[in-house]
């Protein structure tokens, strides 16, 4: 009878840990949830659709360690009525009228579209990219948001990220930069800062890149990891044609710790020929297609970084 017992008890703690052990296994092979936002209010990126099709490739083929839920644009955006050139008629005050509004009808369907980043809702998630987001969007909670990036979640931001939520300091402060003004698209030098971390270590130690580089405000290299930046500029179209660059620091990609959640953030992603190997660009490529590979390893390795999922320090090269 004691050796029947023992044996039960002998069994019972095998099938719990065969249970532990299979829990433990089930947790670490479920793949993380990101949800991507492409919902816009100011300027609307052309690449938005190639870049969507490409995060959701970067999802399929990450053998299972992430998937993406995306939050788009709703359809039926009212166009604003043309601005008159000087010396002409103004807008007439009816057409004001019925643009303001049909944009404001069209606003309540924005709002409706943006209700999966409510809290509760976001509690099904491990992180949020804001892929070329631009405005100011109507969230259902502002700083609910913020606050589950600084509980110990994720946030990537993708170009026109930074030019969204200007009014907004806890949005800037949590991304680290805002946009300030771009030039024309040119040909840079990106000078790779980090070259160990997931989001840079593909990339060679000078990255010539022809993308629309964004200037930055409310940026402070103390409080972030630089991963990509410039040191000159061709600010204006008068700079291009006289081949003169003007020296400075210009960020174009960092990550860093927000509370106990992670952030990443590159400029670069304006063009379809940058997201895209097989993308024309208006017809003519700037960028080859293995520079299209390297951008999707770079925007992959953040997120990973991100999600935790791959090696990079985030402390800022010029913390004390």
């Amino acid at each position: 009878m004691v050796q029947t017992c023992s044996r039960m008890k002998l069994t019972l703690l095998r099938l719990a840990s065969i249970l532990l052990a299979s829990t433990a296994l089930a947790a670490v092979a479920a793949p993380k949830k990101v949800l991507v936002v492409t919902v816009t209010t100011g300027f609307r990126h052309a690449s938005i659709p190639t870049s969507e099709k490409v995060l959701a490739q970067l999802a399929a083929d990450s053998g299972g360690k992430f998937t993406v839920d995306f939050v788009q644009q709703p359809a039926g955006q009212p166009k604003a009525p043309a601005r008159p050139k000087a010396g002409k008629a103004p807008v007439a005050a009816a057409d004001e009228t019925a643009f303001k509004d049909a944009n404001a009808k069209w606003l309540l369907a924005v709002a409706e579209a943006l209700k999966p980043l409510s809290p509760a809702n976001l509690k099904n998630y491990d992180a949020v990219v804001f892929l070329s987001t631009t405005g100011d969007l109507p969230l259902p909670d502002k700083q609910g948001f913020v606050d589950w990036i600084a509980a110990g979640h994720a946030f990537v931001g993708v170009h026109a990220a930074a030019d969204t939520f200007h009014g907004f300091p806890a949005f800037i402060e949590m991304l680290g930069g805002e946009f300030a003004r771009h030039g024309p698209q040119v040909t840079v030098d990106c000078i790779n800062q980090d070259p160990a971390h997931a989001a840079t270590k593909p990339l060679p130690a000078i990255w010539t890149v022809h993308d629309e580089i964004y200037q930055m405000k409310n940026f402070e290299r103390a409080k972030v990891r630089g991963l990509l930046s410039l040191d000159r500029l061709m600010l204006n179209a008068e700079d291009i044609a006289a081949k003169k660059a003007t020296p400075g620091d210009y960020p174009v990609a960092w990550c860093k710790q927000f509370g106990k959640g992670r952030v990443f953030y590159t400029s670069l992603g304006h063009r379809d020929d940058v997201w895209d190997p097989a993308a024309p660009e208006s017809g003519k490529r700037q960028n080859a297609p293995e520079l299209s590979k390297l951008y999707q390893q770079h925007v992959l390795g953040g997120i990973l970084w991100s999600l935790g999922l791959a090696p990079g320090d985030a402390k800022p090269q010029l913390a004390k």
